[in-house]
């Protein structure tokens, strides 16, 4: 940007520094039966900026120095270059320059905060350069605000502004879905898609978990390789999405205190890294994500042993865990309404539960019938807390599947 001034014997120019790009040509063509013959096509393979044997792709092999301004995104690093020139005869003395960031919330100095800092010379067409870089840390409208001051020949102190203003944009659009387990583990779906106007290579993406949890990637193509199902470079084009899946596992302390768990919401940070086609780096880190803390009531039952495979009419066992997630001590009943129509409970249909103080938790082993083939959901468990005459039904505890074959236990050949 030009900001030279008529009144001032300085003139101030503020050039973005930026990486060259690919030249793309437009290549026109015709059949060589066509009445411009071979003339066009010769022209083509002729251009310098076209590789051999690609004339009609467009593709080039020579940069390009930036003729614009260019698109600024969140995350990235601005780069300019300060340029005061000495358009006089004259020998210019005491010349300092500084450079604001102004945004909506905030001012950051970028250059000549410091006060000590060495006053400048310029002789005649003499120029001074200084270059300054800030990592955008937000969107929207961004002014540079430049001021020059110095000493004219008169002795007089003199000094100008320029204002230099563009946007700064959202590179990446991050869609996060959260899948709460009956074991406590917690899902994460996060859906990155590339808003820019180019592709983008993205090196990193990972959750940092909350103290609640640790995390496991489920992006790997095996537990044991480092490849991702992406392939070894990640390139993303304009409006494409990445769907990228983590688990996220209570930690030992986070167990022991299931009230606390149960109302921890916060989740952790994604942290993304990319490079743009032409190697600029740009890294972004999301606000703390929230996931809906799950609905248990005050006393969670959970399924920690159950087979897969059963053989019908032929009795199997099932291991469930009662846990008090509330503040007070629990007397619960419990009752038995069906197995879930593929299966019945073996035994008596009803017994009272041990007490239950604050976050402990009591395992029981029933006993199901199954009567149906096929894949069958297992339910038909009440809770009854005595005290507050509060009902807890279970419809969806687990499944299992029915067959009319023989199941071969543990240890048969």
């Amino acid at each position: 940007m030009d900001s030279k001034d008529k009144d001032h014997i300085l003139s101030l120019k503020v050039m973005r520094l930026t990486r060259p790009s690919l030249f793309t040509g437009l290549s026109v063509g015709c059949d060589a039966r066509d009445l411009p013959g071979d003339h066009l096509n010769a022209e083509t393979r002729a251009d310098i900026a076209v590789p051999p044997g690609l004339h009609n792709t467009g593709v080039g092999h020579l940069l390009l120095l930036p003729q614009s301004f260019g698109n600024i995104y969140l995350g990235e690093t601005f780069s300019c270059c300060l340029c005061v020139h000495n358009d006089s005869n004259e020998i210019i003395r005491d010349v300092a320059i500084k450079a604001v960031l102004q945004m909506s919330n905030q001012r950051v100095p970028l250059l000549g905060d410091d006060e000590d800092e060495p006053l400048h010379q310029l002789q005649p067409s003499d120029t001074i350069n200084e270059v300054i870089q800030h990592e955008v840390k937000d969107i929207g409208t961004h002014i540079l605000v430049c001021a020059v001051s110095y000493q004219a020949s008169s002795g007089e102190q003199q000094n100008f502004r320029k204002f230099f203003k563009f946007q700064v944009m959202k590179p990446l659009d991050v869609k996060t879905k959260f899948y709460n387990a009956e074991c406590d583990e917690v899902y994460l779906e996060a859906g990155v898609q590339n808003i820019t106007s180019g592709p983008l290579c993205l090196e990193k993406v990972e959750l940092e978990p909350s103290p609640y949890f640790t995390v496991v990637s489920m992006n790997k193509i095996s537990t044991d390789s480092n490849s991702l199902v992406f392939g070894g470079i990640n390139t993303i084009n304009t409006h494409d999405t990445r769907q990228y899946l983590y688990c996220l596992k209570p930690r030992p302390e986070a167990r022991a205190s299931p009230a606390t768990l149960r109302h921890a919401t916060a989740i952790g940070k994604l942290d993304i890294v990319w490079r743009t086609n032409m190697g600029d780096r740009g890294r972004l880190q999301t606000s703390q994500l929230q996931r809906m803390a799950p609905q248990y009531g005050d006393v969670r039952v959970t399924v920690e042993r159950i087979p897969s495979v059963v053989q019908l009419e032929r009795q199997f066992e099932v291991l469930l865990t009662i846990t008090n997630i509330c503040e007070r001590s629990l007397d619960l009943h419990l009752a038995f309404l069906g197995g879930g129509g593929g299966s019945e409970w073996s035994g008596v249909s009803s017994q009272t539960v041990p007490t239950l103080s604050p976050g402990q938790y009591t395992s029981l082993t029933l006993s199901l019938l199954p009567l149906h083939t096929g894949l069958q959901t297992i339910a038909g468990v009440r809770l009854t807390d005595t005290f507050l005459k509060r009902t807890y039904d279970y419809e969806n505890l687990a499944q299992v599947f029915i067959t009319r074959d023989k199941v071969r236990e543990k240890g048969e050949v």
